[in-house]
């Protein structure tokens, strides 16, 4: 082996990154990548009860869901559809480009998959906003005209909870973005050293696929019903 390559491989082993645990980048950059997979199959289980008691509750009341998601926005819905989907292609084109050592187009990206975050929970507020105007945020004031308020409220419950629990990962995503524009600005990102914007990815991509299945299920439930 060529004396250039040897030391080329001595100074990826021994990358200021690289954690005195592990022997090499590789090893790192695996073990953090499972580290991401656990702990999103913890989400899969967390998110996975809100949808069980959905599925529950629409199932013994599944009239009352669709009249009840009449009052949902389904246009905004769609538009925060879109938005996540293409904050998704972003991301990934930022894991490229991190893999790649491109540092102009990896903070490029993450601008944009930030961009396209905060206008998610923009529109969230906005929708937001409109349910606390029409008097449909469950509690004591909920006010609902059509039938069967109390299973109506049902619905608004589990509306809140999983697109506010949504929300609310998506907050955290949009706080990691920060940090990664922040360290990838001042190049600490390399071919040799990515993990941090790949693992990251993981999480963006996870959060999007949520909300791919709660937009049909909070959105659509009564469109033809509807129609």
């Amino acid at each position: 082996m060529a004396q250039s390559e040897v030391t080329a491989q001595h100074a990826i082993a021994h990358h200021p990154a690289l954690a005195h645990h592990f022997e090499n980048m590789e090893q790192q950059r695996e073990a953090s990548t499972l580290g991401m997979w656990v702990f999103l199959i913890t989400e899969i289980m967390f998110f996975g009860g809100l949808f069980l008691a959905y599925s529950i509750y629409r199932s013994w009341y599944p009239q009352v869901f669709a009249e009840a998601s009449h009052h949902l926005d389904i246009l905004l819905g769609g538009i925060n559809t879109v938005v996540l989907i293409t904050s998704s292609l972003t991301m990934a084109l930022a894991v490229y480009h991190s893999q790649v050592g491109n540092r102009g187009k990896l903070v490029l990206f993450l601008i944009l998959t930030m961009l396209l975050g905060l206008t998610f929970l923009g529109i969230k507020v906005i929708e937001y906003s409109h349910k606390f105007h029409d008097g449909l945020i469950p509690g004591i004031h909920f006010h609902y005209e059509g039938p069967h308020p109390q299973q109506a409220q049902i619905f608004f419950w589990l509306y809140f909870a999983m697109t506010g629990l949504h929300a609310l990962h998506m907050i955290i995503g949009v706080s990691i973005l920060a940090f990664l524009i922040y360290f990838a600005w001042r190049g600490r990102y390399s071919p040799e050293y990515h993990s941090p914007v790949e693992i990251s990815g993981l999480y963006w991509h996870f959060v999007d696929i949520v909300w791919i299945f709660l937009f049909p299920l909070l959105y659509l439930v009564g469109f033809h019903v509807k129609g």
